[in-house]
């Protein structure tokens, strides 16, 4: 099934392919007129709908993104307020998010949205724009997990921290990110009072990634935990 989506999806990014499928359905339809008089013509406009919206999405991330080099450049200096509501004379993160939600660079102004507003401590708002982000990348969508995990514990709702936590974790493992993502869900365990889940996750720290600074940390927590519950 994924396979065939995927296939599907290339077809309609792909001009040569997408040229290939119409002159088939072209075809198919000669040689059916009359049954698919108005399938045909609901075919039509999905393929015309489909190059609009390719078309649509493309002007939008490049408009989208002149604004964008402005509220980053803003953000890496610490201008929180104005990377997130702009300057006057160009859109904030906000603006570049609600407007261009559709374009790649709207998408990232989400994120980094959400990372502005956590540093200001607007948690829930946070939380909302973080959500909304997502990403096939490596890093960034495992971060956003984490960062949410993070609003979470700064409400004081270890369970919700708990789940994001682990969604980082899961989030193709690596041995640069993960073993951070691990630290994070075992204190968040530690909070919650789950002092044997929290062992569990410091002994995965140490078994997975024994290399890693975080191995260091989970050995020394790991004990503390275990003589707290006398193991």
């Amino acid at each position: 099934m994924a396979q065939q989506e995927q296939s599907n999806y290339e077809i309609f990014e792909n001009a040569d392919s997408l040229q290939k499928e119409l002159g088939k359905a072209e075809g198919f339809l000669k040689s059916n007129q009359k049954a698919f008089t108005y399938v045909g013509g609901a075919i039509l406009a999905l393929v015309i709908g489909v190059l609009g919206y390719n078309y649509y999405t493309k002007s939008q991330d490049e408009e989208a993104q002149k604004s964008l080099f402005t509220a980053v450049n803003a953000w890496e200096s610490d201008s929180l307020a104005k990377s997130l509501k702009g300057d006057g004379a160009n859109e904030g993160l906000l603006d570049i998010a609600d407007n261009y939600g559709s374009s790649d660079a709207g998408n990232l102004a989400r994120f980094y949205a959400g990372v502005a507003l956590l540093k200001q401590g607007k948690y829930d708002d946070a939380i909302e724009r973080l959500k909304s982000f997502s990403s096939s990348d490596l890093l960034v969508q495992g971060r956003a997990y984490s960062l949410i995990g993070d609003a979470y514990l700064e409400k004081k709702n270890a369970e919700e921290a708990i789940s994001y936590y682990k969604k980082a974790v899961d989030y193709k493992a690596n041995k640069s990110f993960t073993p951070i993502y691990l630290i994070k869900l075992a204190s968040a365990q530690e909070v919650a009072k789950d002092l044997k889940a929290a062992i569990g996750t410091y002994s995965s720290i140490i078994e997975k990634y024994p290399t890693s600074a975080e191995a260091i940390t989970a050995k020394k927590y790991k004990s503390m935990a275990e003589a707290s519950i006398g193991e």
